[in-house]
């Protein structure tokens, strides 16, 4: 198993590179999955969605899934298959709104037992995944505290999400301004 956590800021071109990753994969004789997590409720999510449609080859394989990550990475799992996420962040949003629960303003948050499930879920299948993964995330944590209990969870959440898969997988890198830094791992030649 190889999993890869590409992060950074939005707008940095983490998604460009680790699409450039896959298909250096590709390249080496590996089909690729890409897993995109967003829905495209509203005008500007379908922008982004054919902004990122664009962006890559037409012959990956798409597979969208809001929710049940895990279990998209069970199905498509191979060792001659690369499978790209993304994104984490969008994922978590998800799982966070997918119950439809009313967030306090101010107070504690009771985390919805989809997002605990589903995290848990993934996490476990990145530890026993065959073949390459290459999960895209934001890192959301480095501006304001923002307003609101649910935002500042959604800050919270994806800070340990992100430090759970860089925990597990072997590369860690950060993108900023289209410049890839390896945080942990070996840069590919």
């Amino acid at each position: 198993m190889s999993c890869t956590l590409v992060f950074g800021a939005a707008r940095s071109g983490k998604s460009r590179y680790a699409e450039q990753l896959a298909a250096r994969a590709e390249q080496a004789g590996q089909r690729v999955v890409y897993v995109a997590t967003a829905g495209s409720q509203d005008g500007e999510m379908q922008q982004r969605i054919a902004m990122h449609r664009a962006q890559r080859p037409a012959h990956w394989l798409t597979v969208e899934q809001p929710l049940a990550l895990a279990e998209v990475l069970a199905h498509y799992a191979a060792p001659d298959c690369v499978i790209l996420v993304d994104c984490l962040t969008v994922w978590l949003s998800n799982c966070l709104f997918a119950q439809q629960q009313a967030f306090p303003e101010v107070g504690q948050i009771t985390l919805p037992a989809t997002w605990l499930t589903e995290r848990a879920a993934l996490l476990a299948q990145l530890e026993r995944q065959p073949g390459q993964v290459i999960l895209v995330s934001n890192e959301v944590g480095m501006g304001i505290v923002p307003m609101g209990a649910i935002s500042r969870c959604f800050v919270d959440e994806s800070g340990r999400l992100n430090q759970a898969v860089a925990a597990i997988a072997e590369q860690v890198v950060w993108v900023a301004a289209g410049l890839p830094l390896y945080l942990k791992g070996s840069r590919p030649c």
